[in-house]
């Protein structure tokens, strides 16, 4: 069925792409494998969230703003050379589409993975969420250190 162009079309010659038009000129792909893959317009992927990671002689400290989340709904993992914040950040659902002016906020899945400078107590690390600001606290392992054991004798 043939639909008659807008003015805007007219004027700079562009063509109305229907979503139906759009699913055909995707199409399928096939994997290596040979098996069909099916395109899509665009795939929902997770956020990233930004980070301020700073030292002071004792720790390591890493913030980052995770307003709208609640504490429970966070997971930060640990190693001693990684730290990773995971989350997801539910929208209102009361609200219409149609019904926004603006929509820049980011809703839904978000994670962020930081290579350490250099290794962490895993053990003495803590979080803590205060007005929307994660602070994560990585005390340094100090490798210069040294301990004298007593020997036992048998």
């Amino acid at each position: 069925m043939f639909k008659k162009r807008s003015f805007f079309e007219k004027l700079t010659g562009s063509v109305r792409v229907e979503n139906d038009d759009l699913e055909e000129e995707l199409g399928d792909e096939e994997n290596e494998a040979g098996e069909k893959i099916q395109k899509t317009e665009t795939e929902e992927g997770e956020g990233q969230l930004t980070v301020d990671v700073y030292q002071n002689p004792n720790e390591i400290v890493i913030k980052t703003m995770v307003a709208g989340v609640r504490p429970e709904d966070l997971d930060v993992s640990i190693t001693r050379d990684m730290v990773t914040v995971r989350g997801k950040r539910e929208a209102e659902r009361s609200i219409s589409t149609d019904d926004y002016f603006h929509k820049e906020l980011y809703w839904g899945s978000f994670s962020r993975t930081i290579l350490l400078p250099q290794e962490v107590d895993i053990e003495a690390a803590e979080a803590v969420e205060r007005h929307g600001l994660l602070i994560i606290r990585l005390p340094k392992l100090d490798k210069d250190r040294q301990a004298r054991l007593k020997v036992k004798g048998g």
